[in-house]
């Protein structure tokens, strides 16, 4: 995965950034278990989601933090200070190359600037695939090998540093209830983001199943584990 920096003005540092995603929990009210079905298009369904997207911290990088109720939650980078540089340049010298700026974009519901022109299927294949929405029709994906299965035969990966080599472990439900939220749980805020910056080849060298792992994970114990 290449590095990353995040740009600070205030600070003047360059930071190196590990993105990972935090660790699922659930609540009475939100409970997103296999064992606990919830109903597609279900008000229960989009605060499930929402408890994902607070819990996972979506907000750290799309904006608002873990406060629903703060300025610009979800709806993307606002300044500089939130975008992040990827390559050389994550180091000492910000002029190296490679180098590229990403940012992360605005995931309200808006038609023009957000996520609203997409399908929640969309969504779901961003999360589940890393796939860009806005260059993968709507359709059922059974299959990670390009041109087969509905995967696009050149697929175009969502930038670093969306983490969605991780969350593609999440439960369908899961990631169902987040495109939920998304869709129908947010009021549409309008912020024209930039477009990130990238390799002509979308990631896709970065996104190798050879790079990332299989999904689902191999049995347990591999190599790297014992039984307790």
């Amino acid at each position: 995965m290449p590095m990353l920096r995040r740009s600070s003005r205030k600070f003047g540092l360059m930071v190196t950034i590990l993105v990972l995603a935090a660790c699922t929990k659930s609540t009475p009210a939100a409970s997103t278990s296999a064992d606990t079905p919830i109903a597609q298009g279900s008000k229960e369904q989009v605060l499930a989601g929402r408890q994902l997207v607070v819990n996972h911290d979506c907000g750290g990088c799309h904006g608002g933090g873990a406060n629903p109720a703060a300025t610009g939650w979800l709806a993307g980078v606002r300044s500089p200070d939130q975008e992040f540089h990827i390559g050389a340049c994550s180091f000492a010298n910000p002029t190296a190359k490679p180098c590229f700026i990403t940012r992360p974009r605005n995931l309200t519901p808006d038609n023009t600037t957000g996520l609203g022109r997409f399908t929640e299927r969309q969504i779901f294949n961003a999360l589940r695939f890393g796939l860009r929405p806005e260059d993968t029709p709507d359709v059922d994906i059974t299959s990670t090998t390009p041109g087969q299965g509905n995967f696009p035969a050149t697929p175009h990966f969502l930038a670093p540093p969306m983490p969605w080599p991780s969350w593609r472990h999440m439960s369908d439900q899961e990631l169902q209830a987040i495109a939920a939220y998304l869709k129908r749980g947010l009021a549409p805020s309008s912020n024209k983001v930039a477009e990130s910056e990238g390799p002509p080849d979308f990631w896709a060298g970065a996104y190798a199943d050879s790079v990332i792992g299989p999904r689902p994970v191999r049995p347990f114990p591999t190599v790297n584990e014992r039984v307790p």
